[in-house]
């Protein structure tokens, strides 16, 4: 199969498919177009080709980009204290635990065991954000908690893997100068363009932000780093003006999921081989029991100290147990630059997946918590604000 256009219609047809699945079955897109990759690579000679991994890389990116973009700095300053602990510590818990026991007891390269930690330390902010918009709880307290708590987590994960796995060199140097510049000019900039050609069919803001990220992209992996590590950092700088441009995010929006990030969740999922599961199901089951304990560990302690009722914390610990999305890329990262080898990817990603159904499927079963959506309803009738019960 050489003709482009052929495996074009392919790949796209597998994304449509997923996205067909996901609605009848209710669960997150991303899922489904792994699991559907998995069976395309294992099944249907499914491989990713030379256009199709830039597509898929540039799908990660925006993906990663647009993660750090949901977090509006008024709703982050708000929880910024219960943020802070909850998401810090939903990080180091799992990643040095896991980490530990990969290390110590599975015996695996040290550089293996610090990719095991990051991969399944993550929360996912696809999954998280799907089902909090999608049950309203975006309008609440708990809600908007879980949000920032999640972009820390997700933060801590990116800065990690940019400190264990970047080496140190004129590049780097290069890459940190632009970076500060960004920071200090970025949203200035960003404003600018949008109010002066916000509304040009020629999508000038569009293109503006998307040679930010190529740019980004080519410095980092010209210090041998990886171009999602600056996507996220930039989402994050110019996600106060999404606070005023929804429009803008909407369309950014439209384009990563219609079309890049399909072929990065499906290009991931076509390489787990199915025949290392088999051997590695006890592992699997172990590292995801590890993986739930520790978000456990992390996060359900500080629920309370945080005085959030008992289901609200449980509700949010489970949640932060939810991985998929920075998961998926620190294994990928892993794989890619030879840290780890294809079967602990098979198990890692097996182990996200996992992740991603488990917690969500029980938090929205049996701790949803219908009570601050009831009081939401009842206090927008009202006019006012729900008022978040955590200090």
């Amino acid at each position: 199969m050489n003709n482009i256009w052929l495996i074009a219609t392919l790949w796209m047809a597998i994304a449509l498919l997923a996205s067909v699945f996901s609605i009848r079955l209710g669960v997150s897109v991303a899922l489904v177009e792994i699991v559907f990759g998995i069976i395309g690579g294992n099944y249907l000679g499914l491989q990713a080709t030379s256009w199709i991994g830039f597509m898929a890389s540039f799908g990660s990116v925006l993906l990663t980009f647009l993660a750090g973009s949901e977090i509006e700095p008024a709703t982050f300053r708000r929880y910024l204290k219960p943020s802070l602990c909850i998401g810090i510590s939903s990080f180091v818990v799992p990643f040095l635990a896991i980490g530990a026991f990969t290390f110590f007891v599975l015996h695996w390269t040290f550089g293996a065991s610090e990719i095991a930690g990051l991969a399944l330390s993550t929360t996912s902010v696809a999954v998280i954000y799907a089902v909090i918009v999608g049950t309203n709880l975006h309008t609440t307290s708990i809600g908007k908690l879980i949000l920032a708590a999640c972009f820390i987590t997700d933060f801590m994960t990116v800065l990690m893997l940019s400190i264990l796995f970047t080496q140190v060199n004129l590049w780097i140097l290069v890459f940190l100068a632009v970076m500060g510049l960004l920071l200090w000019k970025l949203p200035m900039v960003t404003r600018w363009v949008i109010g002066k050609w916000g509304g040009e069919i020629s999508e000038v803001a569009l293109k503006f932000l998307f040679l930010v990220l190529f740019f980004l992209g080519w410095l980092s992996t010209s210090a041998k780093s990886d171009a999602v590590l600056p996507a996220y950092l930039v989402g994050a700088i110019v996600a106060g003006v999404f606070v005023h441009d929804k429009v803008l995010l909407h369309r950014i929006r439209s384009i990563a999921f219609s079309l890049l990030t399909p072929f990065f969740f499906i290009s991931t999922g076509t390489l787990i081989s199915l025949s290392a599961l088999g051997p590695s199901i006890f592992l699997i089951l172990g590292l995801l029991g590890l993986q739930l304990a520790t978000k456990f560990l992390g996060v359900w302690p500080l629920t309370r100290g945080f005085r959030l009722p008992v289901r609200d914390g449980l509700y949010a610990t489970l949640l932060m147990a939810t991985g998929l999305t920075f998961g998926s890329i620190a294994s990928l990262y892993g794989l890619t630059h030879h840290i780890i080898n294809d079967q602990q990817y098979t198990v890692l990603l097996a182990v996200v997946i996992g992740s991603a159904i488990v917690p969500s499927f029980i938090a929205q079963t049996w701790f949803f918590p219908h009570a601050h959506l009831v009081s939401s309803v009842e206090k927008e009738k009202e006019g006012a604000i729900s008022v978040s019960h955590v200090g």
